[in-house]
C-alpha cells in the first residue's frame, strides 16, 4: 500500500488526499468487518436479505447489481451524466453510505472530493475499491497528466474491467457467505458477456483505417479503449475534468486534426462541448472539414432503464460510435441490436441530480 503515498503534488490539499486515499485502501483490504453496535456471531454476522449495497458512480454500481441479483438492493449515488470528477458527496449521500450494508467505489481518484466520506464510512462496514485487484503494470499514467495520479477510467478496457466481476464476487460473497453460489453463477454470466463485449470491440475498430485510429475528445478519459484496441488519444483536458484545457492545448490538437485529416472529433455526454466546437472551428479555419463523430459515454452511463445505462450497452455504443465516425464498420444498433438511435442518446445538456438516486427515490434496483 505504501508505494501510493508518493507525493508528486505540491499543495497540503493533494498530499492529504492521497493520505486518506491510501487509508482507505488498507481499511479495505479487510473483508470482513461490522459495525461496533451490531451482534457478532463469529467471523461476521449474516446480513438479513435484501440488504443494502451502495455504489458511487452507475459503472461500479451496475456490476455490483449484475452479480448481487435479488440478494441485494443497490443504490448509485451519481446519476446519468453526472461528473464524478468534479463531484462532491451530499448530505443525502453520506447518509446513504452510512445506512449501508457494504459501499463499492472506482478507486483511483476517481471520486477524489468523496475521500473523507468514505474513510468515515469504512469505519463501521465494509467498503471496497473494485480495482483494487490491478496489477500495477495494468494502471495507467499518462506522462502528459501532471497529477501524478493513475488514469481512474478502467471501465473503457472490457478486459481490465472484467476483473472487478471477481472483486465483487469475492467481496459479496464473504459479506454473505449465504449466497456465495448465486454471486458465483452471476459473475460467471456477466464475465462471459463482458468477453462478448470485447470481442465485438476488437472486431470493429479494427476496420478503423489506421490512420484515422485517433480518438479525439472532451477530457482524457479513453486511454485504457485506445491501449487495448490500439488508437491513440488526444484529450483537450487532462484525466480530471477540474483541469482547464489552453490555447496551445486546442491549437496543438487542430494541427494534428488538419496534418493527419482526421476526420471526427467526439464530446461527451458529461462534459461541456465548448472546446470540442473550438477544434472544429480552429480545423476549418485551416481549411479542414471536422465533424462531431457522436456523443460518447465517458465517466457515466446513460439513463437508468436503458440498454446505454449498462455497462455492456454504454461500452457498445461508445465503441460502435467510434467506429462509424472514424471510417470502421459496425451495426447501426451495436452488436446485439439493441442501441438506441443516434438522436436518442444526445446529452439532454442537464444532468439529473444524483440526490434522486436515493432508497427513498428510484435508485434501488
Amino acid at each position: 500500500m505504501m508505494r501510493h503515498l508518493t507525493l508528486h503534488a505540491p499543495t497540503l490539499r493533494a498530499a492529504l488526499l492521497l493520505l486518506a486515499a491510501a487509508f482507505l485502501a488498507a481499511v479495505a483490504a479487510c473483508s470482513e468487518r461490522s459495525s461496533p453496535d451490531a451482534p457478532k456471531t463469529g467471523p461476521a454476522a449474516q446480513p438479513s436479505v435484501p440488504y443494502r449495497a451502495v455504489a458511487t458512480v452507475g459503472m461500479v454500481g451496475d456490476i455490483v447489481r449484475r452479480v448481487a441479483g435479488d440478494r441485494a438492493k443497490v443504490w448509485v449515488l451519481m446519476g446519468s451524466g453526472v461528473d464524478p470528477h468534479l463531484y462532491k458527496p451530499t448530505r443525502a449521500d453520506v447518509s446513504a453510505m452510512l445506512e449501508a450494508d457494504i459501499v463499492f467505489y472506482n478507486g483511483l481518484m476517481l471520486e477524489g472530493k468523496m475521500t473523507d466520506a468514505l474513510v468515515r464510512v469504512a469505519a463501521t462496514r465494509p467498503v471496497h475499491a473494485v480495482t483494487e485487484l490491478l496489477e500495477e503494470t495494468d494502471r495507467l499514467r499518462p506522462k502528459e497528466d501532471a497529477s501524478g495520479h493513475y488514469d481512474p477510467h478502467v471501465w473503457m478496457d472490457p478486459v481490465r474491467w472484467g476483473r472487478t466481476v471477481d472483486v465483487v464476487r469475492d467481496r459479496l460473497s464473504a459479506f454473505d457467505p449465504a449466497g456465495a453460489a448465486a454471486y458465483s453463477a452471476n459473475a460467471e454470466r456477466l464475465s462471459g458477456e463482458i468477453r462478448s463485449l470485447h470481442e465485438y470491440a476488437a472486431g470493429v475498430l479494427a476496420t478503423v483505417p489506421e490512420r484515422s485510429r485517433v480518438l479525439v475528445t472532451a477530457h482524457d478519459a479513453f486511454n485504457y479503449l485506445a491501449s487495448r484496441y490500439g488508437f491513440e488519444v488526444l484529450g483537450i483536458q487532462g484525466l480530471s475534468t477540474e483541469s482547464e484545457a489552453g490555447v496551445q492545448d486546442i491549437e496543438r490538437i487542430v494541427r494534428v486534426l488538419v496534418e493527419r485529416a482526421i476526420p471526427a472529433v467526439f464530446v461527451e455526454t458529461t462534459v461541456a462541448d465548448r472546446n470540442v466546437r473550438a477544434l472544429i472551428a480552429g480545423a476549418k479555419a485551416k481549411g479542414q472539414d471536422v465533424i462531431i463523430g457522436g456523443s460518447l459515454f465517458s465517466d457515466a452511463m446513460g439513463a437508468p432503464g436503458t440498454y446505454e445505462g449498462t455497462y455492456i450497452g454504454m461500452i457498445d455504443h461508445n465503441v460502435t460510435t467510434i467506429a462509424r465516425a472514424l471510417g470502421g464498420r459496425a451495426p447501426e444498433r451495436g452488436m446485439s441490436g439493441r442501441l438506441a438511435t443516434p438522436e436518442s442518446t444526445a446529452p439532454s445538456g442537464s444532468a439529473r441530480p444524483a440526490s434522486t438516486d436515493r432508497p427513498s427515490a428510484e435508485g434501488a434496483r
